[in-house]
């Protein structure tokens, strides 16, 4: 969550003093009821509000806020149907962690993690270990704390003492680097060179060493869409284990991908076929079609989860074992990822799936064929494509085409690479279900639009380039 600080003043104003301008309309009835004194901004009124004031005051201010369903940066699931809205109204008063209390819930719960284990092709989808989470973060923290603990479990003669370490390119979303801060772990990261944009299996191989608790493997890295090789990751480690004795196990961090290969490469191998993948997490709120916040995390076996991690709560009258770092947290969004599951099945994923990789391929096509852009990725993996100004356009740059696109309402970010790129800045355009053929038509329309502007001017002119896009990895 982001960390907020108290309001502070400005322009000699103290904005802690500020009110709220309340319309006459808002009344419920009396036009005049609830005006005797307009409520704070920054401490709680001293007496209630109308609910239609309160409402309307609420609603009003969020207007500022921007389209989702334009929002092209996030991966977030921005769209569903309304008879998922309604089992999520009529699930949100329900906690995940009182399973005792609402057993059908836990019980869909537990068919989404079968149904996730069948996906991935564990072993043994019986004897798989998974759990929901609020997200992929959430995930990829408990995945992390069980190749910690597995490894020290294995090192207990050297642990505390030896310092453990996590392998990982370095194009890795911003929980791994929180994961290693919070545990304690060393960040041991691969970074990019030339035209490779994630993870190199050899380089990450020769990182490894006797404290390495895993390497992550991305299905989808964030910066380009592309996925990171994870069956050659897990060759590279074999010879690794061969030439050394090095036992390193792999997590694959689906967070998009884990819900986009199954459906429309299903012969890549990438999951819990690979014998040394431990564990798999996914974002159901992602390209699992579920609102936010909904993520999922599977061991291929109880092996591969330490027991002693799993806590067996006596709550509300029945015995449950649960991992997780959150504790309450309503069912809707479980609820609604087993709605999708029984709504689409392995059909209508792939159909929603290719219908979004075929706007993103086709999308790229156009805006590379205008002349001004070079394609990073085409959308050809996961719906997602980059790609940065050609060499002969020097009058503007990707951020000026951002920070342009966004008078239009566009959220498209725009951002630099991390080392050994940071000479690269692009944009990204994430595909989603509901971002249409005909959005996809609009949005090439805005930016032909603004390319003649943008071709007159002197230089690029964004000068900070940090507020250009509120976008960052």
């Amino acid at each position: 969550m982001s960390l907020h600080k108290g309001p502070r003043p400005s322009r000699g104003d103290d904005r802690d003093r500020r009110r709220l301008a309340v319309n006459p309309f808002h009344a419920a009835a009396n036009p005049l009821g609830g005006m005797t004194e307009a409520p704070p901004a920054h401490r709680l009124p001293d007496s209630p509000l109308p609910p239609e004031s309160a409402y309307r005051l609420v609603h009003d201010e969020l207007m500022l806020d921007g389209n989702a369903r334009l929002n092209l940066a996030t991966f977030v699931t921005t769209w569903m149907e309304p008879q998922a809205g309604v089992l999520m109204s009529e699930c949100r008063d329900k906690n995940m962690i009182d399973k005792d209390e609402y057993p059908r819930t836990a019980e869909l719960e537990r068919r989404c993690v079968a149904m996730l284990a069948d996906l991935w092709h564990a072993p043994d989808p019986a004897t798989a270990v998974g759990c929901s989470t609020t997200g992929s973060s959430e995930a990829c923290m408990l995945a992390g704390m069980a190749l910690k603990r597995r490894w020290a479990l294995r090192n207990a003669d050297r642990y505390p003492g030896a310092r453990p370490n996590l392998v990982m390119g370095v194009n890795v979303q911003v929980c791994w680097e929180k994961f290693c801060n919070f545990w304690e772990v060393e960040a041991r990261q691969v970074p990019m060179e030339g035209d490779r944009f994630h993870l190199d299996p050899r380089a990450a191989a020769e990182l490894c060493d006797e404290n390495t608790i895993g390497v992550v493997g991305i299905l989808g890295s964030t910066f380009d869409g592309s996925y990171e090789p994870v069956a050659d990751l897990c060759a590279a480690l074999d010879a690794l284990q061969e030439r050394t004795g090095l036992d390193v196990p792999v997590h694959v961090d689906g967070a998009s991908g884990a819900m986009v290969a199954p459906f429309l490469d299903e012969d890549l191998v990438w999951d819990f076929r690979l014998p040394r993948v431990a564990s798999i997490n996914t974002s159901g709120h992602k390209y699992g079609l579920v609102y936010p916040g909904v993520g999922w995390a599977l061991w291929r076996d109880a092996e591969a989860l330490p027991e002693e991690l799993v806590f067996r709560v006596n709550y509300l009258g029945g015995d449950m074992p649960t991992f997780a770092l959150n504790f309450s947290r309503p069912g809707a969004q479980v609820v609604a990822q087993y709605y999708t599951f029984l709504r689409l099945g392995r059909e209508g994923y792939r159909a929603v799936q290719q219908s979004a990789r075929d706007i993103a391929r086709g999308l790229a096509e156009r805006v590379e064929a205008l002349g001004d852009f070079r394609l990073l990725t085409r959308g050809d993996q996961l719906p997602v494509f980059a790609f940065t100004t050609a060499d002969d356009v020097t009058a503007y740059d990707v951020f000026d085409v951002s920070r342009r696109l966004r008078e239009g309402g566009w959220l498209v970010p725009a951002y630099t690479f991390p080392p050994h790129r940071e000479d690269l800045s692009v944009l990204r355009v994430v595909c989603r279900n509901g971002f249409s053929t005909d959005m996809a038509e609009l949005l090439l329309a805005d930016l032909e639009r603004l390319l003649p502007e943008l071709r007159r001017q002197p230089h690029p002119l964004t000068r900070d380039k940090g507020a250009a896009t509120g976008f960052h990895h």
